[in-house]
């Protein structure tokens, strides 16, 4: 009987988490602790974003295939009923697709250098906030040095796919329709625009994952300082 009491104890001891884990888990966490535990997880949302965008089908079978703006659209509803261009919607949707599935692991170390070079103002406020409360400040505090770096990755990728030089000759048959108000719609700015709002929703999964499914918080940090959003 003793035995079976003294094994009993050792099995109950083993699976409970040391005083030290503890202490670690119910402490407060510093300023400085909330600040690292964000950017580690903005950091996780963009390594494992970018990743499953760059796959192919990442934008153009997903929740974030980039479609033709609607001055864009004037273009390939006019072009369907010239010869060489009836499929050209299609065509080119692919092809700015695909460019963007392309840049999107070179838009990965361009994200993680901004997200640890950003300092949060009141990183608590953030911890406490809306489910997206971090990749929002991300996306205020740092798109347009972002984006400056991303434009040229998207133009390459999309030279790559020769979406541009298509998308002109598209554009100079539209503009030889007699009657037709000549246009000149651009779609490199506009997808990188685009490119990057699928980034930012894949971080903002990622935060909504780690602040709601504890077994996603896969580091010491993240479970010490997002057990505090969980007690409120």
């Amino acid at each position: 009987m003793k035995t079976i009491i003294v094994i009993s104890f050792f099995s109950v001891m083993m699976v409970l988490p040391s005083c030290d884990t503890l202490k670690q888990l119910t402490s407060e966490p510093t300023t400085a602790e909330i600040s690292q535990a964000l950017k580690q997880a903005l950091e996780f949302g963009i390594s494992e974003g970018a990743d499953k965008l760059a796959l192919r089908d990442g934008y153009f079978k997903s929740e974030y295939k980039i479609y033709l703006p609607a001055e864009a659209r004037e273009v390939t509803d006019k072009l369907k009923f010239i010869p060489g261009f009836s499929d050209v919607e299609n065509i080119i949707l692919e092809k700015l697709n695909r460019a963007a599935e392309d840049a999107a692991n070179s838009a990965k170390p361009i994200f993680v250098t901004a997200i640890k070079e950003m300092t949060f103002d009141d990183a608590f406020n953030i911890l406490m906030g809306k489910q997206d409360a971090a990749t929002q400040y991300l996306r205020f505090k740092t798109y347009n040095p972002l984006y400056d770096e991303f434009h040229p990755v998207i133009v390459n990728s999309l030279n790559k796919f020769n979406a541009i030089e298509y998308w002109a000759q598209a554009v100079n048959a539209y503009n030889k329709i007699p009657f037709i108000e000549k246009v000149n719609p651009a779609l490199d700015e506009y997808v990188a625009e685009e490119a990057l709002d699928g980034l930012f929703g894949m971080v903002a999964k990622k935060e909504l994952e780690i602040r709601t499914d504890i077994s996603s918080r896969t580091t010491e940090l993240l479970r010490k300082v997002f057990a505090k959003q969980d007690r409120v």
